[in-house]
């Protein structure tokens, strides 16, 4: 049904596999920073309007692949479809973030809760096998979601917060009603990626974007513990072939060792960590050493190109060389930004970038022989 895989470096370097160069894509790589983006957007009328529709959401997956080498796709979507389908009712004013027109604040509306009928995200895998066919094999396509927590902190709070007050609140004053919108949660978002799987998605990633705003000890509890419930649900192959899984967590460098555990292959890791220090921690051997996604600052890329290379390069020497032996497996890394690309990003810097991290991680490859 789909065309081979001619760049496969991506899921060869998720499987701690020896890899020519360092693969490189970028968290929100299909955006606003792209005046095509922008104008696909302005035909699709809406954001949701954008996502929906089969054919303008693989038009946006592969705008950025057609400007940049980058080493995957990632499917374009918003990591609140799953609430959505749930009936809460999701919008996107321009220019503002995410909406919810009912959300969940009470005993009540936990108790409406449920796992949604797949047939209503049926446009998200719909899109999926279309991007996919279209690469024609010629990069990975990443699926996603959002994690269990990420997802109750929208639903609780309504929108996006400065202070989690909300859904904070339920967590110190109602643990039960939380913990049962976080099972919920986390079987929605484990069957929503198994469907993506079966869409054609050939890794799939975790968001878990605000597990950093919790207290050290709620950490395990309300997000660690759910992601790890998603993951013991996921497909590990599909037609035979491996499905790395990804799992993201800004902010979540304090837990490190405790993420190490988990049973994916990826951990993508923000720009406060580490990557030399992560890498002993948890990325270098062992049966649950895992491969090291990231993590240059996003705002690097304001600078000029010059200093984008300065500044990929230092984090390229901080991981260290790759392993280059064809014959085992070993310690790999999978470049790319701490966060989501600013919208304000010149996109001639992104391909400053994408240059940079081939460029030098094919050099360290080279000395090392």
């Amino acid at each position: 049904m789909f065309a081979p895989l001619k760049n496969d470096t991506f899921i060869r370097a998720c499987l701690r596999q020896a890899t020519t160069h360092t693969p490189v894509w970028l968290m929100r790589q299909a955006g606003r920073y792209l005046p095509e983006y922008r104008d696909t957007r302005a035909r699709a009328g809406s954001f949701m309007g954008l996502a929906t529709n089969t054919d303008y959401a693989t038009e946006v997956t592969l705008q950025p692949l057609e400007r940049f080498p980058l080493d995957a796709a990632i499917l374009f979507s918003d990591i609140l479809t799953v609430p959505d389908a749930m009936g809460l009712g999701l919008s996107f004013a321009l220019g503002e973030g995410p909406r919810f027109a009912s959300p969940v604040q009470d005993e009540q509306a936990v108790a409406k809760l449920e796992v949604p009928d797949m047939n209503k995200l049926r446009y998200v895998f719909d899109a999926v096998t279309s991007i996919r066919k279209a690469l024609n094999g010629s990069v990975p396509l990443i699926g996603f979601s959002g994690s269990p927590w990420t997802l109750a902190c929208y639903m609780v709070e309504g929108a996006g917060s400065s202070d989690y007050r909300l859904v904070k609140t339920m967590l110190y004053q109602r643990p039960d009603l939380l913990h049962k919108m976080l099972a919920i949660n986390a079987d929605s978002v484990a069957l929503y990626l198994n469907a993506q799987i079966e869409a054609g998605a050939q890794a799939v990633m975790i968001f878990d974007s605000w597990g950093g705003v919790l207290a050290d000890a709620a950490f395990e509890e309300f997000s660690l513990a759910y992601t790890r419930r998603v993951l013991s649900q996921l497909k590990r192959e599909h037609d035979g072939v491996i499905i790395p899984r990804l799992v993201f967590t800004k902010g979540g460098g304090l837990w490190l060792d405790a993420m190490g555990q988990l049973d994916c292959e990826v951990l993508g890791l923000d720009w406060t960590v580490n990557l030399a220090k992560a890498r002993a921690q948890v990325g270098e051997n062992g049966p649950k050493a895992k491969v090291l996604q990231g993590n240059l600052d996003p705002n690097v890329l304001f600078a000029n190109p010059a200093q984008i290379e300065a500044e990929a390069k230092k984090v390229l020497d901080s991981f260290g060389r790759p392993h280059t032996d064809n014959t085992k497996t070993g310690p790999t890394h999978i470049f790319n930004l701490g966060h989501g690309i600013n919208q304000h990003t010149p996109p001639e810097h992104v391909s400053a970038l994408v240059n940079a991290v081939h460029t030098h991680s094919r050099n360290m490859r080279s000395q090392q022989a």
